[in-house]
């Protein structure tokens, strides 16, 4: 199992997935992979979404996780149904523990100075600043990444394609969380691919 970091690592923008129908899984993880994007956040925020886990499990070259994972009980769907990371949108101590006790790479949301001493507790370095936009943008974090030299962070939440460079020239960003690649609805493949591609190529501003 590849470590958070080596995840994060991959590809400079996690597509962030709300799935409504399983049969649209696994175009959108084809279309993903095909553009570059391997790392794909399935957010538990539709009653489909484990299955769309399983059914991107079966596309080579993907590396799939859950999203949108709050509690224990979660976190033991998502594992089940062979998530191979877990994304949180915040940290509490039981999600935590139960994350670290389970080996899975595990990227929980932070937004305060709070969250990140309870994250290093527990031997955690790598978070998601969440929700960016909303949360102060980069210069919040920036500020509070200060003190914290040893973290790294994957910004999501209102970050866009315009914006993503911004982001990742922050040298603590290793990626960033985005929902504007992959639309609601039927998917369309080559729109996907191309979005994954443009997503792909970002670096640093």
């Amino acid at each position: 199992m590849k470590p958070i970091e080596a995840i994060m690592r991959t590809a400079p923008v996690i597509p962030v997935l709300v799935i409504e129908d399983v049969a649209h899984a696994v175009p959108i993880a084809r279309a993903l992979v095909a553009g570059g994007l391997r790392v794909l956040e399935v957010t538990l925020r539709t009653p489909a979404a484990l299955d769309v886990i399983r059914a991107m499990r079966s596309v080579e070259g993907a590396i799939v996780g859950a999203g949108t994972v709050t509690d224990p009980q979660t976190l033991k769907a998502s594992i089940d149904a062979g998530a191979e990371f877990i994304v949180s949108p915040g940290l509490t101590d039981r999600l935590g523990s139960a994350a670290v006790s389970s080996g899975i790479p595990f990227l929980p949301g932070i937004s305060s100075a709070g969250d990140l001493m309870r994250g290093l507790d527990l031997g955690l370095k790598h978070f998601k600043f969440f929700p960016a936009s909303t949360s102060g943008g980069l210069p919040a974090l920036k500020a509070l990444a200060a003190p914290f030299h040893q973290c790294q962070f994957c910004p999501t939440g209102g970050i866009t394609l315009d914006s993503a460079s911004e982001w990742l020239g922050f040298g603590p960003v290793l990626c960033v969380g985005g929902s504007w690649v992959v639309g609601k609805g039927a998917p369309d493949a080559l729109a996907i691919e191309a979005a994954a591609r443009a997503a792909a190529a970002l670096g640093p501003q």
